[in-house]
């Protein structure tokens, strides 16, 4: 780890903190929530030995990067994150036309309207954990989800700013990383008002093993110095996402795409989500979706839980290209 180097780049009105590592073809690395570049800390290290220039920021809101307006949820739209991402490329990969891009969680999200919106910028794509959602014309997805699983659900609960921050307060961020960093429950996930973190039970000791002390603390350090806030804020920014982004209803993504999702993962387990992406929904909006992985036993932060055979699985599919 001690030879990946940092910088700073200016990016969209951004002061972008990035790690990178290794010489070769560009692969761009997009993490989620509640992560950091470091989630990717092992991938970049067994890519760069294999002959690519590994890079992975910190996203608008998260860890090093500055200068986001965080009080305004409207300004982390979709439409400013993939603007984040497309001037990085321009400003680190000049030469290069294409990237592979490698993305879980909200970085999946943002990866998949990449492609959406600037296929051209993207070689291939391997995506973990959040599957190609194709938009609902006809319902806001807030209301969506409150249907579905109720007010309290997680990111129903996130919604309302300020609020959610104010639980994980006086529980310490060391603390809500730990809950959800190692949770494993495929079920829904809800935060009841008033009773915090309290309600998601401890993983097993065993079952944690992927996340060592000195991680966790690594982690804990930056939110500790950033908040919570503007990681909620791409949660907030669903609902104007979804009027946005009405342009692009029933459009498909046409890039050469490896999806990974683990057995126990929560977003494998939303309502109907295993039956889109099995039985010819999710080829349909990806029509180059060339394989999907489930890995039997493992959850949703599968990057760092599995980092050897997430590592393999990228290497695999990205040598084709």
């Amino acid at each position: 780890m001690e030879k990946i180097e940092h910088k700073m780049v200016a990016v969209n009105g951004l002061n972008m903190h990035i790690a990178e590592l290794g010489q070769g073809p560009t692969i761009l690395f997009i993490h989620g929530f509640p992560e950091l570049w470091y989630s990717w800390r092992h991938q970049m290290v067994y890519l760069a030995e294999r002959g690519y220039r590994a890079v992975a920021p910190d996203l608008r809101g998260y860890g090093d990067t500055t200068g986001a307006p965080i009080n305004d949820p409207s300004k982390f739209s979709i439409f400013h994150l993939v603007g984040d991402v497309v001037a990085l490329l321009e400003a680190i990969a000049p030469n290069e036309d294409k990237v592979f891009v490698v993305a879980h969680d909200w970085g999946a999200f943002i990866a998949w309207h990449l492609c959406l919106f600037r296929p051209d910028k993207v070689k291939a794509l391997v995506n973990l954990s959040v599957h190609y959602h194709p938009r609902n014309s006809n319902m806001n997805p807030i209301e969506g989800l409150k249907a579905l699983y109720g007010e309290d659900y997680y990111i129903c609960r996130f919604q309302v700013q300020g609020d959610i921050e104010a639980e994980f307060a006086p529980i310490g961020a060391k603390s809500v990383l730990k809950k959800m960093l190692t949770y494993r429950d495929p079920a829904p996930f809800y935060f009841p008002k008033g009773k915090g973190l309290e309600a998601i039970a401890d993983a097993p000791i065993a079952l944690s093993t992927w996340l060592s002390e000195e991680e966790l603390d690594y982690y804990a350090s930056k939110f500790e110095q950033t908040g919570f806030t503007g990681a909620l804020n791409y949660y907030r920014a669903l609902s104007i996402n979804s009027e946005l982004t009405a342009p692009w209803t029933g459009a498909e993504v046409k890039v050469p795409t490896k999806f990974i999702v683990g057995e126990f993962d929560l977003v494998y387990h939303m309502r109907g989500a295993k039956e889109y992406i099995h039985n010819g929904g999710f080829k349909k909006y990806v029509p180059l979706l060339e394989e999907v992985v489930v890995l039997e036993g493992a959850a949703h932060f599968v990057n760092q839980e599995r980092p050897d055979e997430i590592s393999k699985h990228i290497y695999d599919f990205i040598q084709k290209f």
